[in-house]
C-alpha cells in the first residue's frame, strides 16, 4: 500500500467502508502505522461514493482474491525445510536466520505506534548501541523525530553507531525485541498522562507557605516573567481573598473603585461578600449592599475582568509586603 497511487488508496478506503466497522477494524490491525493513517485520512474525505464505483471496487477485489491462493500452510517451515535439504544444516541455518529475522521485530514495530517523545523517553537510559539497533529498524523520518528528543550527546553517539553498524546478529535482535515487547506490554508509563503544568505547580506553591512561596515565585520571575504571572493567576482566585486578614482587606478596599467592587462581588461567594461588608463602615456596607441588590444581570466576563483588576492590586500589595495571603503550609508567625 505504501506505493499505491491515490486512486488505489481510495479504492481500498471504499472497500473498507463496505466491510463494516468490526471487519474493517480487523483489517486495520494488520496494517503499518503509516498505512493506517493514509487510509484513515482517505476514508474521512470520502463523503459520498457512487454505487457504480462501489460495485467496481468489489468486483476488482473479488477478481484479485480469486487469483490468490495459499500454496503452503507455513511458509517459514517450508523455507527451512527446502534450504536444509539443498544446502545442509550448517549453511542453511546461517541463511535461515537472516531470512527470517525480519519476523522477530514485533516489539520494535510497536514503537512505530507511539509518539516520538515517548519513544525517546523509553530509550533515554539505554546504551547507544542498543538505541542504534532500534533506530535502523524504523523509518528514517520517525527515527529523526525521535532523535530530536535526545540530548546532544546521546544523539551524536547513536548516530556514530548507526553509521558504523555492520549488521545485527539474529540472536541479539531477538533478545532486543523480546525486551521491548515485555516493556511495551506493560508500558503504562509510556502513555502520556495529563500531569504537571501551571495549575498543578500553582496548587503546590499555594501549600508551601508564604516564605517559600515568595522564594519560588521570585526565582521563576527572574527567568520567565510570563510563567510567573501564569502561576500567580492560578494560585489564588478572587474568593481566596477571604484568607486575607481584616487589616489587609481594608488596605485593598482603599485602592478599589466602588463600581469595580460592585461588579467583582456580583460573582463572589457569600462568605467573601460578608468579609468585605465587615471591613467597611456601616453606612458604606449598606450602600454597597443596595448597589448589589439593585444591579441587574451583568456579563460574566465583566465580573471576571473586575476581579482580575482587583487581584492585580492584591498582588502588588503582597509583593510590597503590605498584606499576606494565608496558605496551607506550616504555621507562620509575624
Amino acid at each position: 500500500m505504501a506505493n499505491m497511487d491515490d486512486k488505489g488508496v481510495e479504492d481500498a478506503a471504499i472497500l473498507m467502508m463496505t466491510l463494516g466497522e468490526e471487519q474493517a477494524a480487523e483489517v486495520f490491525k494488520l496494517l503499518a502505522p503509516k498505512e493506517v493513517q493514509r487510509l484513515g485520512e482517505t476514508i474521512a474525505k470520502l463523503k459520498s461514493v457512487s454505487r457504480e464505483r462501489v460495485e467496481k471496487v468489489i468486483d476488482r477485489f473479488d477478481s484479485a482474491a480469486a487469483s490468490d491462493s495459499r500454496l503452503v500452510d507455513d511458509t517459514d517451515e517450508y523455507v527451512k525445510s527446502v534450504l536444509r535439504k539443498a544446502l545442509g544444516d550448517d549453511k542453511a541455518n546461517l541463511l535461515i536466520d537472516r531470512i527470517l529475522q525480519g519476523n522477530d521485530v514485533s516489539g520494535i514495530e510497536g514503537l512505530k505506534w507511539m509518539d516520538p517523545g515517548s519513544v525517546a523517553e523509553l530509550l533515554r537510559n539505554e546504551h547507544p548501541q542498543i538505541v542504534a539497533a532500534i533506530m535502523v529498524h524504523l523509518d528514517a523520518d520517525l527515527a529523526s523525530e525521535i532523535m530530536k528528543f535526545f540530548t546532544e550527546r546521546q544523539r551524536n553517539e547513536v548516530m556514530v553507531r548507526i553509521a558504523t553498524l555492520d549488521g545485527i546478529q539474529p540472536a541479539a535482535l531477538k533478545d532486543l525485541n523480546d525486551v521491548l515487547s515485555n516493556v511495551l506490554a506493560g508500558s503504562e508509563r509510556m502513555r502520556k498522562a495529563t500531569l504537571g503544568g501551571v495549575k498543578t505547580a500553582a496548587e503546590i506553591i499555594n501549600l508551601l507557605g508564604s516564605a517559600l512561596e515568595t522564594s519560588v515565585l521570585d526565582y521563576v520571575r527572574e527567568s520567565d516573567p510570563d510563567l510567573a504571572q501564569k502561576l500567580m493567576d492560578n494560585m489564588f482566585g478572587f474568593d481566596d481573598l477571604i484568607k486575607v486578614d481584616d487589616k489587609g482587606i481594608q488596605m485593598i478596599l482603599k485602592e478599589v473603585q466602588s463600581e469595580s467592587l460592585v461588579l467583582a462581588l456580583k460573582g463572589a461567594a457569600p462568605e467573601m461578600r460578608d468579609k468585605v461588608f465587615r471591613n467597611m463602615s456601616s453606612r458604606a456596607a449598606e450602600t454597597l449592599k443596595e448597589d448589589l441588590e439593585g444591579r441587574g444581570p451583568v456579563r460574566v466576563s465583566d465580573v471576571e475582568n473586575e476581579q482580575k483588576e482587583i487581584l492585580k492590586i492584591v498582588r502588588r500589595l503582597v509583593e510590597e509586603g503590605q498584606i499576606v495571603i494565608a496558605s496551607g503550609g506550616a504555621d507562620e508567625f509575624l
